[in-house]
Parts: structure tokens; C-alpha cells; sequence
């Protein structure tokens, strides 16, 4: 009888063990599964060029971010054309890539290209930029920054600013705003973020608005021309860091102290301008992320699955402004 039993026990702790070991032959096929869906992702990229040390970062997150998630990344360069992207998009539609991710040059003009991608069953993933298109069920989302958000916050720097300045139309704040490439949202949504604020103020005007495309040599260009023809500014808004950098250089040279003679607040937090604002060059600084590569690779995991993701991302970002301590803040890393 005692024998029997230590029979059958044994039997037990064998199918016990047997039962075990399936269970976890099972779950390790599962996950291997599951980590083989996400294995061999293909994704294509369309960036607009390399017009920043901004731009430049955002690029770099994003191939580090793919190859750490073990996606393969089709990378493009549009070199600052809208045409080139479109054929990026084409390009990577014949490849036939699990999703396709593009920062758009301007607003305008993707509809056709986009209906190519959807009748192909390739989801579209919107960064950086938005896009105005008839048909918002031809991108899946976007992921990026709140424009006029940003244009918001400059402008709700100038009234801390100028708070204890009278208000009068008659002794205006004169604001000039060197605005980013034309059509592009970044320089739709920070115009009017920047005038939902100050349109309510009669004593800020707005006496000169021009596009310097987003490039230190264009800001330096026209900071020099506007400083030949005009005596009198008090501020100057310009939508990114890079066109901000050709200002300080334009307005060096005429001996003017920037900061303290004309008030400059800027948009990126590029390292160039928190180092600016910490002189005293730049009055404040508005970030504008630009690390979003692991955000995107995970979008594009989803959209991969055939997952739905939420129709618009924002990144979060922080306003730096003079009087802050910034001696404890990380190094921007672009």
C-alpha cells in the first residue's frame, strides 16, 4: 500500500512538472509572438532638411529611437522642398512600408499623395507640422508641438513685461515679428497664438511681420534692413531660435544691446538661446520639443498592429524667461 502511494505521488509531481513546463513553453511563445509582430517594422520617414541645430536634433532622436526599438528606419531628406517629400511618400508606398511618418513643409497640398498611401493600406503618422487637408481620415494622427500655444506664451511674457508700462495707443509697443516659412503651420499657429494675446492690448502694434523662412541668414537679412529703415522698436518676436541668431548678430553690429534696448523673445530653447538668455541677450525663450523619435516609434508600433491613436499628440514644453535660475538646467543637447 505504501508502495502505491509513493507511485501515484511521483506520477503527480510528473504531470504537475509536465503541466508547468508547457505553461511556460506557451507563454514564452506568446511573448516571442508578440516581440516578432513588432520585429521588422518598416517605417518611412520624410524629414524637411537640416536647416537648425532644432532640426537637426529632431532627426537624431528619431534614428536613435528607431534603432533602439529595432525598427527599421527608411530615412529622407527633403532638402527643403515639397516636392521631394511627395516623392519620399511615393517612394516609400512602392517599398510598401508598414507606416509611413512625414514633417510637412508647408500646411497645403497633400491630399493626393496621402489617398495614395490609404488606397495602399499604409497608415500616415503627421509630425512636427500640421497639415490642412479635405479629409482628415487620410493620416491617422499627429504628434508635436502646440504652435499657437507657443505664440500664446511669448506674448503672455510681453504683458508681465511691459505691465507697469501706461496704456496708451498713442506711446505703442512696437513689435517686430520675423515669422517662419510661409504655409507652414509652426508659422500659422505662433502668429496666431502671439495675436489672440496681444490684439486685445491697444498699446502693442505689430508695425513690421516678415518671413525669414526659419534661417539665421534670412533673420540676419532682414533685422539688417529693418534696422536702416526703422528708429523705434521695442520688441522683436521671431518664431524660431535660428532667425533669432542672425537678429543678435544684425543687431551687434549697429551697437544696439540686445535685451536691454529692444526686448527679444524667441521660440525653440535651441542651447544657443538659453545661453543668450543667461547674457542677457534674449529675454525669453519658449520651448519647442524637438525629441519626439520615441513617442513616434511607438505610434508606429501601433499603427502597425492596426491600432487607432489619439488624432492629436502635443508634446509637453516649458517657458524659459530672465530672473529664472537656470544653472541648474541640463545641457539642451542641440
Amino acid at each position: 500500500m505504501e508502495k502505491n502511494r509513493l507511485s501515484n505521488f511521483r506520477c503527480f509531481l510528473f504531470l504537475l512538472c509536465a503541466a508547468a513546463l508547457m505553461a511556460c513553453q506557451k507563454t514564452g511563445k506568446e511573448e516571442d509572438s508578440e516581440t516578432d509582430g513588432d520585429k521588422g517594422i518598416i517605417l518611412g520617414f520624410s524629414q524637411i532638411g537640416a536647416e537648425s541645430a532644432w532640426r537637426n536634433c529632431n532627426s537624431r532622436s528619431i534614428q536613435e529611437a528607431a534603432a533602439a526599438a529595432g525598427i527599421q528606419l527608411l530615412f529622407n531628406n527633403a532638402e527643403q522642398k515639397q516636392e521631394n517629400q511627395i516623392k519620399a511618400i511615393r517612394s516609400f508606398i512602392a517599398y510598401q512600408v508598414d507606416v509611413i511618418a512625414f514633417v510637412p513643409i508647408v500646411a497645403g497640398g497633400w491630399n493626393n499623395v496621402l489617398q495614395e498611401a490609404k488606397d495602399a493600406g499604409i497608415p500616415v503618422l503627421v509630425t512636427d507640422r500640421k497639415i490642412d487637408i479635405e479629409d482628415e481620415n487620410l493620416y491617422a494622427g499627429f504628434i508635436g508641438t502646440d504652435s499657437v500655444q507657443e505664440g500664446r506664451d511669448a506674448a503672455k511674457f510681453l504683458l508681465k513685461k511691459f505691465e507697469g508700462r501706461p496704456a496708451s495707443p498713442d506711446n505703442p509697443i512696437r513689435i517686430i515679428e520675423l515669422s517662419g516659412t510661409t504655409g507652414s503651420s509652426p508659422a500659422m499657429g505662433r502668429a496666431q497664438g502671439f495675436r489672440e494675446i496681444i490684439d486685445q492690448y491697444p498699446q502693442f502694434q505689430i508695425i513690421y511681420s516678415e518671413s525669414g523662412d526659419f534661417l539665421r541668414s534670412k533673420g540676419y537679412e532682414l533685422m539688417r534692413s529693418v534696422l536702416s529703415s526703422l528708429d523705434e522698436i521695442d520688441v522683436i518676436f521671431s518664431h524660431n531660435d535660428g532667425m533669432t541668431l542672425g537678429v543678435l548678430d544684425a543687431i551687434k553690429e549697429k551697437g544696439i544691446n540686445p535685451g536691454t534696448d529692444i526686448v527679444i523673445v524667441t521660440i525653440d530653447a535651441e542651447q544657443a538661446a538659453i545661453d543668450a538668455l543667461k547674457r542677457g541677450e534674449v529675454n525669453c525663450v519658449v520651448e519647442c520639443n524637438p525629441k519626439t523619435g520615441p513617442e513616434i516609434m511607438q505610434l508606429a508600433r501601433k499603427l502597425a498592429r492596426g491600432d487607432t491613436i489619439d488624432r492629436f499628440i502635443h508634446v509637453e514644453e516649458v517657458v524659459f524667461s530672465e530672473g529664472d535660475d537656470l544653472s541648474g538646467l541640463a545641457p539642451r543637447g542641440y
